[in-house]
């Protein structure tokens, strides 16, 4: 799976604004419904899903990323986005640091393989220090797309 089959460009939001856990994952969340991927009435219940998983282990898995994601039966689909925070959230990730880059990801409840395989990717592309370091220094939509695509294309895993 790659991230061209689940990323919504339309919703990357390279200068994240907010600055604790819930309210980064409403910007994500806000972010798809902006784009068309989530209707708003169920905007809040898919929040409210993020944070209670949140709440059984941060999906801070350490080095300046974070992971959030829930299934939700609104979503025919799995949808997805990135959002880069200049300055870092604390996430209460599991090495106690900042997290710079987010990949929050809403999936069918009845798809659980491409939820698997899309977390497999995401955790597979972060383990690359370059691509870690280009991404967290990414300004703009275009520059974080182009990391992905790049990405997709086997440019930075060996």
């Amino acid at each position: 799976m790659k991230f061209a089959d689940f990323i919504c460009v339309k919703a990357i939001k390279p200068d994240l604004a907010s600055y604790d856990k819930e309210a980064v994952v409403t910007e994500l969340v806000e972010s798809l419904v902006t784009a068309g991927e989530i209707k708003t009435a169920d905007k809040d219940d898919i929040i409210a899903a993020v944070m209670k998983r949140e709440e059984l282990g941060s999906t801070g898995i350490g080095r300046g990323v974070a992971v959030p994601h829930t299934k939700h039966p609104s979503v025919e689909k799995l949808v997805g986005t990135v959002g880069v925070s200049v300055d870092g959230v604390d996430f209460n990730s599991l090495d106690g640091e900042k997290v710079q880059l987010f990949f929050l990801l809403i999936s069918p409840p009845e798809r659980p393989g491409d939820h698997l395989r899309a977390l497999e990717n995401i955790s597979r592309q972060l383990r690359d220090d370059t691509f870690c370091r280009f991404l967290k220094q990414s300004k703009t939509v275009d520059d974080i797309n182009q990391l992905l695509e790049e990405a997709d294309n086997n440019q930075f895993t060996s």
